[in-house]
């Protein structure tokens, strides 16, 4: 019984793996998404993926583009597209917050995990600023060193 709770919480949330490893991270904001009915039933199907997606605003909206989510394979021919635009649900202010970020440069709106809020789809979306190739290195660099000194506290047996 609560192997089937934990495989059904399994695909409750899509993360977006490379968003920490390409972008520091700086504020987050939780978005609702405008979706068809069978988006909605692939979601929860775990038949999704937001590792290429990244948001726009255009006309004081917010769009998620590039955001992949698969036909539902029992759905009718009016199925929906897999990588069309969708709209992020945000208040007025969060909106201006984003686009003066943007506008100002060299930061990008990056979705970080695709979930179910009660019955609602949300996406969790960030301001980010592009990692350089070094600043990956100094990660992967202190991930080992920290990796290193758990070993070495770790108590031996």
């Amino acid at each position: 019984m609560c192997a089937q709770a934990r495989d059904s919480e399994r695909y409750t949330e899509i993360r977006n793996a490379k968003a920490r490893r390409d972008f520091f991270i700086e504020d987050k904001f939780e978005a609702g998404v405008a979706l068809r009915g069978t988006e909605v039933k692939s979601i929860r199907n775990g038949r999704a993926q937001i590792n290429d997606a990244f948001g726009r605003v255009e006309r004081g909206e917010v769009w998620l583009l590039n955001a992949h989510i698969d036909p539902y394979e029992y759905g009718t021919d009016n199925n929906h597209d897999a990588r069309r635009p969708r709209k992020l649900l945000l208040h007025k202010h969060e909106i201006r917050k984003i686009a003066q970020a943007m506008d100002a440069g060299g930061r990008a709106l990056v979705p970080l995990r695709l979930y179910f809020k009660e019955a609602l789809v949300k996406v969790e979306v960030a301001l980010g600023t592009g990692k350089k190739q070094f600043d990956k290195r100094e990660d992967l660099k202190r991930r080992a060193q920290m990796r290193e000194m758990g070993r070495a506290l770790r108590p031996r047996r």
